[in-house]
């Protein structure tokens, strides 16, 4: 039994060599810079060493990196263990590439945009709404404001629902989203 385990562990560890860039950079804990942020990074940079060598004027250009998130960048990309941890991911066959090239759709029919999503939805889960927003190159945020491009609703939308039609942001029910990507898609494809 203890040598299945194993077996299973090793299978795994080996599986994850082959992971995303952004995968990579989550793992590595930076302070500052969860999931979200570790996509934005993986695209913008699309290998560990242009991330590691980015400046600190150059992280603060991107949209959702901030002062504290790109010092944080930098101090940990200049410690030796760091830099001494990478060698030896590389060496080990740990994947430190974007592999978003690979994949990605080339319909960018969402960049430039900001859905904020509020309520129950029945049709996707958040996270599946959230990655299809993001395949189609458009951002998710917590938020409403000014910049939102558009709000999806759905059940029981509360205090973003009214932002939103106070800030006279465009409002999607689920069917309106379906719609949107299904049409979208037809021009297109």
């Amino acid at each position: 039994m203890e040598k299945n385990l194993l077996g299973n562990l090793i299978n795994s560890i080996n599986n994850s060599k082959n992971n995303d860039l952004y995968r990579l950079i989550t793992a590595l804990g930076i302070r500052h810079v969860g999931g979200k942020a570790s996509k934005i990074l993986a695209k913008k940079y699309k290998t560990i060493d242009n991330l590691a060598n980015a400046t600190k004027e150059e992280l603060q250009e991107i949209d959702d990196v901030g002062e504290v998130m790109a010092n944080s960048i930098i101090e940990f990309f200049s410690q030796e263990q760091t830099k001494d941890l990478i060698k030896r991911l590389k060496d080990a066959g740990v994947n430190t590439l974007s592999l978003e090239n690979e994949n990605q759709a080339k319909d960018n029919r969402f960049e430039g945009k900001t859905f904020v999503l509020t309520g129950t939805l029945e049709k996707f889960t958040r996270k599946e709404a959230e990655d299809i927003i993001e395949s189609f190159g458009g951002k998710t945020s917590s938020s409403v404001s000014k910049k939102t491009s558009y709000v999806l609703a759905g059940e029981e939308a509360g205090s973003k629902l009214e932002k939103a039609q106070n800030l006279g942001v465009q409002i999607l029910t689920e069917q309106e989203f379906e719609d949107l990507i299904k049409e979208e898609g037809t021009k297109n494809g």
